[in-house]
């Protein structure tokens, strides 16, 4: 006697097409949406916010230019050289006076008035930001590979400008140590004990009056 191959094979061909019949409008339902909605079924989205950093001269520059008045002023003593010698001003500076901000001041040097009253600078400008640490009492300075190196009196008046500017935004640290690296590597050591006036210029340093 003789059997047909066929006839064993068919019920198992049947379940599986019943599944497929369920399953296939479920796929398509759930793809739908994904789609219609614009979103991507495969690749990397990216997201996050930009990375932010120190604001470079010419940026800080236009925002001198365009200040703020919902912006509280607070005031900062700066370094200038006078026949050789190591003078303090103080100028106003928009937000809370500390290091970043006076340094930015200092490498732009003094203004036209500062100029007639004599004052000069051994400092260049920058055009781009040195990178400026503060931990605790320690201000380090790493100057930009493009700026070149700086002679003593520059040295003098970028750590005499940033201790002042530490010890400004800490009024309870007794003293401020500045570490200057030059784009050579050479590193120079400065305290704040060496800056001529300065516990004068801190102790006379005031607010200049909200604009009415």
């Amino acid at each position: 006697m003789t059997s047909s191959p066929a006839t064993g094979a068919a019920p198992a061909v049947r379940p599986v097409l019943s599944r497929v019949r369920r399953v296939l409008p479920f796929l398509l339902a759930t793809a739908f949406p994904l789609s219609a909605c614009g979103i991507p079924e495969t690749g990397v989205v990216e997201a996050g916010e930009p990375a932010t950093g120190v604001q470079d001269p010419a940026g800080a520059a236009a925002a001198d230019r365009n200040p703020s008045p919902a912006v509280p002023v607070d005031a900062v003593p700066l370094y200038f050289v006078r026949d050789g010698s190591l003078v303090s001003v103080t100028r106003p500076v928009q937000g809370s006076a500390e290091p970043v901000s006076a340094v930015l001041m200092v490498f732009k040097g003094p203004t036209v008035q500062e100029r007639e009253d004599g004052l000069a600078t051994e400092l260049p400008r920058v055009r781009t930001t040195p990178t400026i640490r503060i931990d605790g009492g320690t201000v380090s300075i790493e100057l930009p590979p493009d700026l070149g190196a700086l002679n003593d009196t520059a040295i003098d008046q970028l750590a005499c400008t940033a201790a002042a500017a530490r010890l400004h935004q800490d009024p309870d640290l007794a003293v401020a140590q500045v570490t200057v690296e030059q784009p050579d590597g050479r590193l120079a050591g400065r305290s704040s004990d060496n800056c001529p006036d300065l516990r004068a210029a801190r102790a006379t340093v005031t607010v200049p009056p909200a604009p009415r």
